[in-house]
C-alpha cells in the first residue's frame, strides 16, 4: 500500500469530505486528490524516475503535506527534511538521501539559500509560497503538469527519515509502504475510533515531519480529517479541539504538561475526544495520572522508534484502568503491550532470550521494522544482530506482559558500582509537585565513578529546595538512586521533536566544572 492509497481509500468513501482544515480552509478529498495529481505529474516533467528522493522543507501547511501524496502519486520517495534542524546538518541530510528536488517555504528561503551551492544534486528547488529568484515558483512548477500519473514506488520503498544526529552523523531509515500500511493497521486495531458511521477528526499540532505526520494515515484511510495548526500554540491547542470536534491527537510529554498547566483548560470541552496519544519521550506517571482525571479517560500511549514507526506497543485508554475504574496506577509507567503484528522480546548481550522480569535490550521482530539504513550495510547489519532488531532501549516484560522501558542502554549510570537507570530517578522526580521537567544523567566523580546528577525546570511561580527534594526522592526509591547533585534550570535543552537533550546537558555541567 503506498502512502497515497490511505489519502485515496478516504476519497473513496465520499469525494466531498473535508479532508484538510487550516486557518479557516477546508480542502475536500476530492480537491486534495486533484492537487496531488497535478504535483506527481508536475514532479515527471521535471524528469523523477521511480524512486527517485524528494525532499519537503516546511512547517505544518496543507500544501507541503498535499505534495507527501503527489510524491507517492509518482513513485518516488519522500524525504521529510525538519525545518528546526540547523543549515549544515539539512544539507548532510538531503546529500545523504541524495535528493534531486527540493519543495520549500519562504520561511526557509535563507536556510536553502545557504547550503544550495553545496548540494549538486539537487536540480531543482520550489518555492511553495513565494517567489525566489533562484527557485520556481509554486505555481509555475504545477504549470508543468502533464498526463495524470499514477505509478507505484519501486521495490515499494515510501519514505526515508533522518535518525536525528544527536550521537553523531544522522542514518536515513528506509521504510517501505508496507510499514506504514503494518503501522496504521496496528493503529486502527489498537485504540478506539467513532463508531455508526461518523469520521475521525485529528488535530495536528507536532511537526508533520515526524510522529504527528505518519498518524494522519490511518485518520485518511477512514476518510476522517486533519486539522492543521501552523504554530505551536496550547491555547489555539484547545480551542480547535472544542471547535472541530477534534477525536484524536497527538503530544509529545512536554506540550502535554503545558496543556495540563494552561489556564483554558478547566473551561474547554474536551468531550469529542476518543483518543489522545502522548509518546516519542517517557512521560510522568503521576502527570499522566493527572491528565487521566483533568483531559479524560481518552490517554493512550505508543511506543516505536523512527525503525519501526510508532507502534511497537500500545496502551489504549481502557488500559490505563482496573476493571473497577480505577487508575491502574501500575502501569502508567509501563509501554503497554507488545502490538499486533509485533515480537518483542528482551535480549541478553550474548543475543540470548530473557524471561519475563529480567533486564535485556528491547529487540523487535515484524513487518513493521525497516528496510534498512540508506546505504549503510553496516549500520543495517548492527541493528539487525541475532535476526531481531536492536532499539537501543532497556526494559522487561511483566507477568501480565506489559513493557516497561527502564532506559536507554547510553543513558544508564553506574555510580557505587551500582547500575542506576536515569528514567527511574526522573519519575520519582517528576512525582514532585514543583517539578516541570527533568534530566538525570551521570558526571565523572572520583569517589562515586559517575555522579548521578538531576537537572531540573521547575513549574512556573514554584521554587524548590535541593536539600528537601533529595529527601523526596529516598523516600521513594532510596539513596543510592538519590542524585548527589540538582541543578535548576530554567529550561532543558531539547532536540527538533522536544527530546530533552541529555549530552548538551553533560557538556554544559562539564563545562561549568572546568
Amino acid at each position: 500500500m503506498r502512502l497515497v492509497d490511505h489519502l485515496d481509500k478516504g476519497a473513496s468513501l465520499d469525494p466531498g469530505a473535508p479532508c484538510l482544515v487550516c486557518d479557516g480552509e477546508t480542502r475536500s478529498y476530492a480537491e486534495v486528490q486533484e492537487l496531488s495529481g497535478r504535483i506527481a505529474s508536475a514532479l515527471v516533467a521535471d524528469g523523477v524516475e521511480r524512486g527517485d528522493k524528494v525532499a519537503i522543507l516546511a512547517a505544518n501547511d496543507p500544501t507541503a503535506f498535499t505534495c507527501v501524496f503527489g510524491i507517492s502519486r509518482a513513485g518516488a520517495v519522500w524525504c521529510p527534511i525538519n525545518p528546526r534542524n540547523e543549515a549544515a546538518e539539512n544539507r548532510d541530510l538531503l546529500d545523504l538521501f541524495e535528493c534531486s528536488v527540493l519543495i520549500f517555504q519562504a520561511a526557509f528561503a535563507p536556510l536553502v539559500d545557504a547550503i544550495r551551492g553545496d548540494l549538486p544534486g539537487v536540480r531543482t528547488l520550489v518555492c511553495l509560497d513565494a517567489q525566489v529568484p533562484w527557485a520556481m515558483g509554486w505555481e509555475d512548477f504545477l504549470a508543468t503538469a502533464g498526463e495524470p500519473v499514477d505509478r507505484a514506488a519501486e521495490d515499494d520503498l515510501a519514505l526515508i527519515v533522518g535518525t536525528g544526529g544527536t550521537t553523531g552523523r544522522p542514518k536515513g531509515v528506509m521504510l517501505t509502504g508496507a510499514n506504514i500500511e503494518s503501522m496504521t493497521a496496528i493503529t486502527l486495531m489498537s485504540y478506539p475510533w467513532p463508531e455508526h458511521g461518523e469520521r475521525p477528526v485529528y488535530l495536528a499540532l507536532a511537526p508533520l515531519t515526524h510522529a504527528a505526520g505518519v498518524l494522519c494515515f490511518p485518520v485518511l484511510a477512514l476518510g476522517g480529517s486533519i486539522v492543521v495548526m501552523r504554530q505551536p500554540d496550547v491555547g489555539g491547542f484547545l480551542a480547535n479541539v472544542a471547535e472541530h470536534g477534534v477525536t484524536h491527537t497527538f503530544l509529545p510529554p512536554t506540550l502535554i504538561y503545558m496543556v495540563l498547566d494552561h489556564p483554558d483548560l478547566a473551561t474547554t470541552d474536551l468531550s469529542s475526544l476518543h483518543c489522545f496519544w502522548y509518546g516519542a519521550a517517557p512521560m510522568s506517571a503521576s502527570r499522566l495520572e493527572e491528565a487521566l482525571g483533568r483531559i479524560g479517560p481518552v490517554m493512550a500511549q505508543l511506543f516505536g522508534q523512527t525503525e519501526a514507526p510508532m507502534m511497537v506497543s500500545t496502551m489504549a485508554p481502557a488500559d490505563h484502568f482496573r476493571p473497577d475504574g480505577s487508575v491502574a496506577k501500575e502501569r502508567l509507567s509501563s509501554a503497554g503491550r507488545p502490538s499486533p503484528m509485533v515480537t518483542v522480546a528482551i535480549m541478553a548481550g550474548d543475543g540470548s532470550l530473557l524471561p519475563r522480569g529480567e533486564r535485556g535490550e528491547i529487540v523487535v521482530r515484524g513487518s513493521l521494522v525497516m528496510r534498512g539504513y540508506f546505504k549503510n550495510p553496516d549500520a543495517t547489519a548492527e541493528a539487525a544482530a541475532h535476526g531481531w532488531h536492536h532499539t537501543g532501549d532497556i526494559g522487561y516484560l511483566d507477568d501480565d506482559g506489559f513493557l516497561f522501558i527502564v532506559d536507554r542502554a547510553k543513558d544508564m549510570v553506574i555510580t557505587g558500582g551500582f547500575n542506576v537507570y536515569s528514567t527511574e530517578v526522573e519519575q520519582a522526580l517528576m512525582a514532585h509537585p514543583a517539578v516541570a521537567d527533568c534530566a538525570v544523567i551521570g558526571l565523572p566523580d572520583e569517589k562515586w565513578g559517575e555522579r548521578l546528577t538531576a537537572v531540573l525546570q521547575v513549574r512556573p511561580g514554584a521554587t524548590v529546595d535541593p536539600a528537601d527534594l533529595k529527601s523526596f526522592v529516598k523516600e521513594r526509591i532510596g539513596s543510592v538512586k538519590t542524585p548527589k547533585q540538582i541543578e535548576v534550570w530554567d529550561d532543558l535543552p531539547r532536540s527538533k521533536v522536544g527530546k530533552v537533550l541529555k549530552t548538551d546537558i553533560k557538556a554544559q555541567l562539564a563545562g561549568q566544572v572546568g
